[in-house]
């Protein structure tokens, strides 16, 4: 599963040939959730609250850039990394 970005201990990855709807999962400590880009709502697993705001916080400001790299992992190119929250 590719790596997109790492901050935090949040380590963001996009799988190639996933299901819809377009997401993105997110690995911390011993928890792991899955993003719908979209609505940034968690459509599977859990995070605590601070790092889901903190994930939340980086995927509005990448969101664009999060939908180019899922529709790259669908036709299976390489994606591209994506700038750590600061």
């Amino acid at each position: 599963m590719p790596v997109i970005c790492r901050f935090y201990g949040l380590v963001i990855m996009i799988h190639c040939d996933d299901h819809c709807p377009p997401h993105f999962h997110v690995k911390y400590s011993e928890k792991m959730a899955a993003f719908d880009i979209e609505t940034l709502d968690i459509i599977a697993g859990e995070l605590p609250p601070k790092a889901e705001n903190m994930v939340i916080e980086w995927a509005h400001k990448h969101r664009k850039e999060l939908i180019d790299n899922w529709n790259r992992a669908q036709k299976h190119i390489p994606l591209n990394k994506i700038e750590p929250l600061e």
